[in-house]
């Protein structure tokens, strides 16, 4: 099964694709639209060049696991893309994947804002891992 992973911001949004059988996320790209319609037409358009089967949304937890601030959001964000793709939506903990992206990309030799623009990609690749492992 091939799945897509939403790391979902404000500002900027994370996408990964990876499957069951390799067990391995690729980022993809970063959507620098805001949280709504658009963002679900944008997210759409790539699962279709992308062939997904499912999708894998970040939880926002907060570190002690409990239920985060922005959970609600994202529950409601994810109804709305279920509606609009009909995929099945599975929900993955989302917590320091921030901090493994920005880890990865530390060594890289890249500049902040090269970093910044791939940071959410690798992040929605890492939720996606988790997934996937």
């Amino acid at each position: 099964m091939r799945y897509l992973a939403v790391d979902l911001g404000d500002k900027r949004t994370g996408i990964a694709v990876g499957d069951d059988e390799l067990c391995m996320a690729q980022p993809v790209c970063v959507l620098q639209v805001p949280i709504g319609e658009l963002l679900i037409e944008a997210i759409s358009k790539t699962i279709d060049e992308q062939g997904v089967d499912a999708l894998v949304i970040g939880l926002p937890l907060n570190m002690d696991g409990s239920l985060g601030q922005r959970v609600a959001i994202t529950k409601t964000f994810a109804e709305h893309l279920h509606a609009a793709t009909n995929l099945c939506i599975h929900f993955q903990d989302e917590r320091l994947t921030s901090s493994a992206a920005e880890e990865k990309l530390s060594g890289s030799g890249k500049t902040h804002k090269q970093k910044k623009k791939m940071r959410d990609a690798l992040a929605a690749a890492e939720i996606l891992n988790d997934f996937l492992n």
